[in-house]
C-alpha cells in the first residue's frame, strides 16, 4: 500500500502536539496497526492506468489538431478544437451526461472489435451546417426536426472527419473507421452494457461565436487488444525501433543521391596586387606544390582526400590514394 507523504508543516504540527501532550505517541501506534479500508465502487471500475490515459490524451490531442485543420478547410472559418478532458466512466453515466437530443455518429474501427461513438453537441453541429449552406455559422437547435437533406449533410461531414482518427491512431494501430449509424436519440443506442467502462475524450470546440463539446466514447472492448501498446515505454521505444530500419534506409538513399562539388587543388601561390596586375600571356606562376607530393581533393570546400593526377579514357582524372586527416604534416 502506498504511504502518505506529509508536508513539513504537518510534521511540525505533529511534533508540537506530541511535545505539548495534546497527542499521545501510543495512540498513534494503535492507529497504525488498525487496517485502513478504502471505498471501491465496482460500478466505476478503473480499468485503465494513468499512464494509458495519458497516452490516449496525447493521441487525441493530435486528433484535435487534425480536426481543426479539416473543419477549418471545410467550413472556411476559424475553428479551435482542443482536448478538455479524458475520463473513464460507466457507459450508462456517459449516456446520462449528454443531451436527450443530440448528434450521434457510430463508427466501426476494423480490425478492432466493438464500435466508437462520436457525439457532437447540437449547438456545434448546427453552426457547422449553417456554414456549409452559406450562412455565418449561426446555431439553431432543432435536432428533433432534422430533414433528410440536413441529415445527409451532417452524416457526410462527420463521415469524412473520422478519417483523421485513422491518422491519429496510426502510431499505435492501423484502423479503418467507417460510419455505420447516424442517430439523434442516445436512448436508442446500446453499444455495450450499462456498467461497461468506456473512455470519454471531450473536445472543446469553438466555431465563431458558437461553442460546445465533441465527445468521443470508446468502450473497453475496443481498446482491450491494444492496451499494452498504450504504455509510454512501448509507444516511445517499440514503435520507434520498428520504424528505424526503414527510415534509416530511406535517409541513406536520399543522401547517396545528393550532389556535391568536388575539386582537386594543383597548388597555391601568393603575390602582390601589383604583380597580379602585371601578369601577361605566357607568364609562369610558381605554385607551392611539389610535383612529387599528392594533391588535395576538396568536397564542398573541405579537404577530404589525397589524390594523384592522371588520365582515364582520354580525360583528366584523379585517383584517390588515402583519406585526408587533420593534423597531417604539411597541413595549412
Amino acid at each position: 500500500m502506498a504511504e502518505e507523504v506529509l508536508s513539513q508543516n504537518e510534521i511540525d504540527a505533529l511534533l508540537s502536539a506530541i511535545s505539548t501532550g495534546e497527542m499521545d505517541a501510543d495512540d498513534l501506534k494503535k492507529e497504525e496497526k488498525q487496517k485502513k479500508v478504502r471505498v471501491y465502487d465496482f460500478k466505476r471500475a478503473l480499468r485503465f492506468s494513468k499512464d494509458q490515459i495519458r497516452s490516449l490524451s496525447r493521441i487525441h490531442e493530435n486528433f484535435a489538431r487534425l480536426l481543426t485543420t479539416y473543419f477549418s478547410a471545410q467550413l472556411r472559418t476559424y475553428i479551435n478544437i482542443s482536448v478538455a478532458s479524458v475520463d473513464q466512466i460507466p457507459y450508462e453515466e456517459f449516456i446520462r451526461s449528454i443531451p436527450k437530443k443530440t448528434i450521434l455518429n457510430i463508427y466501426s474501427v476494423e480490425p478492432l472489435d466493438g464500435r466508437v461513438l462520436l457525439e457532437i453537441n447540437p449547438n456545434i453541429a448546427y453552426a457547422m451546417m449553417d456554414r456549409i449552406l452559406g450562412g455565418k455559422g449561426v446555431s439553431v437547435n432543432k435536432v428533433e426536426n432534422l430533414t433528410e437533406i440536413e441529415t445527409k449533410i451532417m452524416s457526410q461531414l462527420f463521415e469524412k472527419a473520422i478519417d483523421n482518427l485513422q491518422e491519429a491512431w496510426s502510431s499505435v494501430v492501423d484502423i479503418e473507421p467507417e460510419l455505420e449509424e447516424f442517430e439523434v436519440n442516445p436512448q436508442f443506442l446500446q453499444m455495450v452494457s450499462p456498467n461497461e467502462t468506456v473512455v470519454v475524450i471531450s473536445l472543446n470546440t469553438e466555431i465563431g461565436e458558437a461553442s460546445g463539446m465533441i465527445n468521443i466514447c470508446i468502450p473497453h472492448v475496443v481498446l482491450e487488444p491494444i492496451i499494452p501498446k498504450l504504455s509510454v515505454h512501448y509507444w516511445m521505444q517499440t514503435q520507434t525501433s520498428e520504424r528505424e530500419p526503414e527510415e534509416y534506409e530511406a535517409l541513406a538513399k536520399g543522401v547517396q543521391k545528393a550532389e556535391v562539388d568536388v575539386s582537386a587543388m594543383l597548388g597555391e601561390s601568393s603575390m602582390t596586387i601589383d604583380q597580379f596586375l602585371q601578369l601577361g600571356q605566357g607568364d609562369v606562376i610558381q605554385l607551392d606544390q611539389n610535383i612529387q607530393d599528392p594533391l588535395k581533393m576538396k568536397v564542398d570546400q573541405e579537404t577530404k582526400f589525397y589524390v594523384q593526377p592522371g588520365k582515364m579514357k582520354k580525360k583528366v582524372a584523379v585517383q584517390v590514394m588515402e583519406e585526408y586527416r587533420r593534423g597531417d604534416a604539411g597541413d595549412e
